[in-house]
């Protein structure tokens, strides 16, 4: 069974000095968070917040595997519409297939960038991928393709290293020649 996308896990925690017009915001700010033009989630609007926001809101959202960035827009509810605020793009590659497992809760800060494409504040965030659900003979089927002669490992009980190598695990080839056997 072959996925064609993985879950995000994302937590908007809060954001820094966001601003209006060279004004600090005053409230009711909000985060549309994009993984593709069809599939993006809103966090709730902190209506106390002003400048500093605080959201803690956990989106769990469906990301294709060919995205290459996540796209956070601050946007800010007023009495004439809604505002952008700040825009800020997390490269995907920033919390999968780096130095530690894509699983792990990660905590990231981005800069955040007016409409102008000034600098405009700072969005705090966590973030992991959540890995899908295998049944007990898929998981089988993955670590050795169906096939248990092709899984083994043995350890001489002497400490011999008289290993070999099948399908690149170490395998113990046979006894200890003062072996009782």
């Amino acid at each position: 069974m072959e996925t064609k996308s993985r879950t995000l896990e994302i937590t908007v925690l809060s954001a820094e000095d966001l601003r209006s017009d060279n004004k600090p915001v005053k409230k009711n700010a909000y985060v549309v968070v994009s993984v593709d033009p069809f599939n993006n989630k809103a966090t709730k609007v902190d209506g106390e917040g002003g400048s500093y926001p605080s959201w803690n809101d956990k989106l769990v959202m469906e990301m294709p595997l060919q995205t290459r960035f996540v796209t956070l827009l601050v946007k800010c509810k007023g009495s004439r519409g809604e505002k952008t605020v700040g825009l800020a793009r997390i490269p995907v590659m920033d919390f999968v297939g780096g130095y530690s497992p894509a699983t792990c809760l990660q905590f990231l800060s981005y800069r955040l960038r007016d409409p102008k494409g000034l600098k405009n504040g700072i969005i705090n965030v966590s973030l992991r991928v959540k890995e899908p659900l295998q049944d007990c003979s898929s998981q089988a089927a993955a670590a050795g393709g169906g096939n248990a002669a092709t899984i083994g490992m043995g350890i001489p009980i002497d400490g011999r290293r008289d290993y070999g190598m099948v399908t690149g695990i170490p395998i113990w080839t046979g006894y200890p020649s003062n072996s009782l056997f």
